[in-house]
């Protein structure tokens, strides 16, 4: 954060020439909310704190929905925000109007490509690397250029879904802040001068004394065998490895247990009871995506008789996966082990420990479900928990019968697992002592993120030849001699293998933008075959023995077969009783928790702006990072939650910022009140505070690192606190609405739902149905609709990257999400229901209803809105005159209006990037949810041309294909037959808001969760559902 950030100010002089009113500022009564919860009589769900606190100003703001005083003439924006949006990829994202593109001439291929089309795109397997993983991708291609990424149905680590981060991985491509040249010293220089500079290298090393290597988590074979023949000619060299958010604790886990290092590959579908130690196994880590699949399954329901699984989750802060479960409990990061060692006591494994408070009951209930469902239980502990924890889960799995059922072991998918706290910590003794000639650093930024008690940056001062792989002049860039501007995996030749084993070749859609190279170039480099491409030696390792039309093959499915490990057979070379005793920590102690974010993750993303605007899953920040508080936590440091709403803004709110001092490192951080937090629990997410990251990263939020010492990578006391008394405006997007006690989210218990399966269906929309003024479209052909079950949906954002990324959607920076501007075409709602301090979290994804009797077409006064013939609410652009009428009378709020244009069309970049299907807006026109109606259309040309009807599940949303929970399903309503009309026929099938008989085409299945009756919240007991 800068010392500028500092001090909140409303507006300045530049703000679009917005008519300044006084703000309306106030603070949050977090008391008297959580007074008004435990006298609730009923199920209430909320949003925000703004929303409980009924303060007027907020109702009135909602209900202006457009306020005055915004602008309506100006053309310009800020000129400082102008700069620094047009340079980054905010505008790559359709920070774009759709004034017409410049005239070109076209010209026709003088030999055309077999197999390319133009105009239809083309699909190419590839795979995305990330830390010990890698997801395997189908990647669009319009005439050569990466469009749109989609998950690949053939490879085991993703099963045809995706993420966000490999959503968003396009805008990287496309960045133009990315590093273009080769650099030495500062100035430009070519590949071939840094050819020559390795070969002399080579030559004075010998036998590699002062030789060092510098990775992350290396899963290429062919890297790993470059890395391995180096070792070999330099004998005396040495490899190390730094991954920021990588899980050591997990590799000295599987030592402790086993004797070695072993990856632990999970079978949720088969397990009925999971208990997770501060897991966020649906979001994050090795496998999450297919885990996420896999749970999901066991949760789709289809009547009464339907069976489900048990989640419990034990968790510091709020995540994706503890808003997925049946009972999450809040308990700090230390108190979790505690409850581990004593449930392995509890269930005969010896040990044990003090419990936590009052978590007697549920460590009672745990056990006995656990060993109620031996074989089909499953224990799994956080990435960020130490090893202990991870010994525990393993020796429960093995003393619960559940090794070889619900989770199985095989040979880590990392070349070289090696503990990665150690592994730099020698490597910068190394720099400190003089021992370190020639040092690569292939990716990653440890000047940044490496622990801040090792001082990276002033030891590397002693290395005589430095050279960096990177993709931006970064923080660590600036230290080294030499920069070679890293190819985008979109780019470059390689190989990777995914959690289990699997691998996969990673191959280029286009050729390198820049002058961007690969690890193996560099590697090899300083190797005896420096001229041998990337593709020639990926080729080498997997070609022995196979033929061609298995290379092919490889490629064109993205899987290599049989290349999965096989499982170990283990014995348990531990046991939990030989544990010292457990020290508890202080109840009025605080502990510090370092958490990757889920949106720039460890930093890497930090410049993609797509990521950027991107509300994270459980605060809905955008923008910012926050030290994050429980309620009560906030009330003992006197942190306040205020919100103001000034002339032109749609409410912004204003944390107050504290000093953080701890592990000999200061930060300055604002403040956010979450509630689920533990108590005495202040989450730090990692990834913010860039200081050198290109114009969409540099300088938003604090820094974690720099209070995050190798000793605590993940959980640390012994800090301090204090509130400064100045205040930090942050961008939240959740309070841009208001329930107005509407029951839009509606869920049950499961032993609720067999009681009465249409638990959503309330008595007052029953007598609205039918009654309309207008005449009824008829739909004899197809009826497009769309079904989103709210008990599958853990809003892990996938959906809202992929939309963006289909359909040319604009990103607006900080200031107009502060405005209520953000362009979203589906956002995803985040309910609380129960009490303040500890309640159930639930998802809702909101697009465009696709209204049968839609209220906006009613108020056009040009006819933009317009109805098709299958049902579709249109969007014809070029009428669209800006009258705004459509949003308002809009009782979804899901229409975004372009307030401002934000054109390029002279960055080549930016033309390379967009869909070409989709019209990219302009200035004061309207836009939304379109239900991909081009790619229905692109459909129907092939169904037609086929002479056959459209097929059940050919036409697949944006949304739909990147979900990993299989909560969005689209189809023809008309067919009785197809999965969305069978799942709108469920007693469970709701439509929000149906009293106003709007008659949506886009309803939610009701949400369900496995609750376990013997454990209610205190607070609130369980009632009659309304």
């Amino acid at each position: 954060m800068s010392a500028d950030d500092h001090k909140h100010k409303q507006h300045d002089e530049h703000d679009h020439e917005e008519v300044e009113l006084a703000p309306r500022e106030y603070s949050v009564d977090l008391a008297a909310i959580r007074e008004r919860l435990s006298k609730s009589s009923g199920k209430e769900y909320w949003r925000s704190l703004e929303e409980l606190s009924d303060n007027p100003h907020f109702a009135e703001l909602l209900h202006r929905e457009f306020p005055r005083q915004a602008s309506e003439l100006d053309e310009s924006v800020d000129r400082r925000d102008f700069l620094k949006l047009a340079a980054a990829s905010l505008a790559l994202a359709g920070l774009s109007g759709c004034g017409g593109p410049p005239s070109e001439s076209i010209v026709p291929y003088v030999t055309q490509p077999t197999g390319l089309t133009p105009g239809k795109p083309q699909f190419y397997a590839t795979a995305l690397q990330m830390g010990a993983d890698a997801i395997g991708l189908l990647v669009e291609s319009h005439e050569g250029r990466p469009t749109k990424i989609e998950g690949n149905p053939d490879h085991p680590g993703s099963l045809g879904a995706s993420n966000a981060f490999a959503q968003a991985s396009v805008l990287g491509l496309y960045d133009p802040d990315r590093a273009q040249v080769v650099t030495h010293q500062g100035n430009i220089e070519s590949w071939g001068a840094f050819l020559e500079t390795a070969a002399g290298a080579a030559k004075v090393l010998k036998t590699g004394a002062g030789l060092k290597i510098l990775t992350g988590s290396v899963t290429s074979p062919t890297l790993a065998a470059q890395i391995r023949g180096l070792l070999t000619q330099y004998p005396q060299a040495k490899w190390h490895q730094w991954e920021p958010a990588g899980s050591d604790g997990a590799r000295e886990g599987a030592k402790l247990t086993f004797g070695r290092v072993v990856s632990a590959v999970y079978r949720p579908e088969k397990a009925e009871v999971i208990l997770s130690l501060d897991a966020d196994f649906l979001a994050s880590g090795p496998g999450h995506l297919r885990y996420a699949k896999q749970f999901a399954r066991r949760r789709k329901l289809s009547g009464a008789g339907s069976e489900m699984n048990r989640l419990y989750v034990l968790e510091p802060t709020p995540s994706v996966t503890g808003a997925s479960a049946d009972h999450r409990v809040p308990m700090r990061a230390s108190d979790v082990g505690l409850f581990a060692r004593a449930l392995a006591g509890k269930l005969g494994l010896g040990g044990g420990a003090p419990l936590p408070a009052g978590s007697e009951k549920l460590l009672e209930t745990v056990a006995g479900e656990l060993q109620k469902h031996r074989g089909a239980s499953l224990v799994i502990a956080g990435e960020q928990q130490p090893a202990e924890v991870h010994a525990l889960a393993h020796a429960m799995n093995q003393a619960l019968g559940n090794n070889g059922a619900t989770v199985y072991y095989t040979e880590p998918a990392e070349a070289q697992p090696v503990n990665h706290a150690e592994s730099i910590r020698e490597l910068c003794a190394d720099m400190h002592n003089g021992r370190v000639d020639t040092l690569l650093i292939l990716g990653g930024n440890p000047v940044y993120d490496a622990p801040r008690d090792y001082d990276f940056a002033e030891k590397l001062k002693k290395v005589r030849l430095a050279v960096r792989l990177g993709a931006y002049a970064d923080e660590t860039a600036e230290h080294c001699q030499w920069n070679i501007p890293e190819a985008h995996y979109l780019e470059s030749w390689s190989d990777a293998r995914a959690f289990d084993g699997t691998a996969s070749i990673v191959q280029p859609l286009i050729a390198p933008l820049y002058q961007g190279k690969t690890a193996h170039d560099v590697v090899g480099a300083f190797s005896d075959k420096p001229g041998m491409s990337a593709y020639d030696r990926v080729r080498a390792t997997w070609l022995g023995g196979h033929t061609e039309k298995e290379w092919r093959k490889w490629l064109h499915d993205g899987v290599i077969e049989a290349t999965a490990f096989a499982p170990l057979s283990l014995t348990t070379k531990w046991s939990p009783a030989s544990m010292p005793a457990a020290k508890p920590l202080a109840a009025d102690q605080i502990e510090f928790v370092f958490r990757p974010d889920p949106c720039v993750y460890d930093g890497r993303f930090a410049n993609n702006g797509w990521l950027q605007e991107l509300p994270k899953p459980a605060s809905k920040l955008t923008w910012d990072n926050a030290a994050l508080v429980s309620p009560k936590t906030a009330e003992k440091f006197g942190f306040k939650h205020s919100s103001a709403f000034v002339g032109g803004e749609h409410g912004q709110t204003i944390s107050d910022i504290a000093e953080i001092e701890l592990s000999g490192g200061k930060v300055s951080a604002a403040v956010w009140t979450l509630p689920g937090q533990a108590e005495g629990v202040i989450t730090l997410p990692l990834g913010y505070g860039r200081s050198k990251s290109g114009h969409a990263g540099t300088n938003k939020g604090f820094n974690a690192y720099a209070v995050r010492s190798a000793a605590a990578l993940w959980t640390a006391t012994g800090g301090s606190v204090r509130k400064t008394g100045e205040t930090y405006p942050l961008a939240c997007t959740q309070a841009h609405h208001n329930m107005e006690g509407r029951e839009l989210v509606r869920s049950a218990s499961f032993e609720e739902f067999k009681k009465n399966p249409g638990f959503t269906q309330l008595p007052e929309e029953e007598k609205m149905k039918g009654l309309s003024l207008y005449k009824e479209f008829e739909y004899p052909g197809y009826a497009w609709g769309m079904a989103i079950d709210l008990a599958s949906c853990n809003g892990c954002n996938a959906c809202v990257v992929a939309c963006g990324a289909e359909n040319n959607t604009p990103i607006v920076g900080k200031e107009q999400v502060l405005r209520g501007r953000e362009m979203h075409w589906i956002r995803i709602d985040r309910y609380y229901e129960g009490s303040l301090d500890d309640p159930a979290m639930l998802f809702q994804p909101v697009p465009c209803q696709q209204c049968e009797n839609a209220p906006c077409e009613q108020v056009c006064p040009v006819g933009a809105t317009t109805h098709s013939a299958e049902g579709l609410n249109d969007m014809v652009y070029n009428r669209c005159i800006g009258t705004r009428y459509c949003s308002n009378n809009c009782p979804y709020k899901v229409r975004r209006f372009n307030f401002f244009r934000y054109q390029d069309w002279e960055t080549p970049e930016f033309k390379l990037m967009r869909n070409p299907e989709v019209t990219v807006r302009s200035r004061g026109v309207m836009e939304k949810c379109t239900y991909c109606v081009q790619r229905i259309n692109n459909v129907r040309i092939e169904a037609e041309k086929e002479n056959r009807p459209i097929r059940d599940g050919e036409i697949v949303t944006a949304c739909e294909a990147a979900c990993p929970s299989e909560a969005i399903v689209f189809g023809n309503a008309n067919d009785p037959k197809s999965r969305v009309a069978k799942l709108k026929a469920q007693q469970r099938n709701y439509t929000i808001l149906a009293e106003l008989n709007a008659r949506p085409r886009t309803t939610y299945l009701g949400a369900v969760k496995n609750t376990n009756p013997e454990l209610e919240r205190p607070e609130h007991p369980a009632k009659e559902t309304k």
